[in-house]
């Protein structure tokens, strides 16, 4: 666990406490996306219990980052193309064309993007049951 520590004594992660139980349980909620369906980095962090000591407000604002730094170092094998941003889009990295991919393997899926490249998340956002 990072903290940089601010005003008044208040402490802000640069990664969540707990880090790697936190991306196994990253990993765990992505290793369930079923086929066609996907999920956005906040949803998932939503489905997360927030580490103690990290402000509620602060989590709301971090933790899609930390899922995202989560599914950068995913394990082999994991769906990774099915988690998506907010607005439905597909993250677009500088360094690479995995976006591409990504966008492929969720249309030979059955995902349909729109034209200005978006995925209905009313149509294909998974909606998790049972937790």
């Amino acid at each position: 666990m990072r903290a940089n520590h601010k005003k008044r004594g208040k402490k802000t992660y640069t990664s969540p406490p707990g880090r790697e139980a936190f991306k196994r349980c990253i990993w765990d909620i992505v290793s369930e996306i079923p086929r066609g369906k996907v999920l956005t980095y906040g949803a998932i962090a939503s489905m997360i219990p927030r580490p103690k000591g990290v402000r509620a407000r602060f989590y709301d604002v971090a933790a899609p980052r930390w899922v995202g730094n989560a599914m950068a170092a995913c394990p082999p094998g994991l769906p990774w193309h099915r988690v998506i941003n907010a607005q439905g889009m597909v993250n677009k990295r500088t360094d690479s064309k995995d976006h591409l991919l990504q966008r492929e393997l969720l249309e030979q899926e059955g995902v349909v993007f729109d034209a200005r490249g978006r995925v209905d998340l009313e149509i294909f956002g998974w909606k998790k049951t049972g937790r």
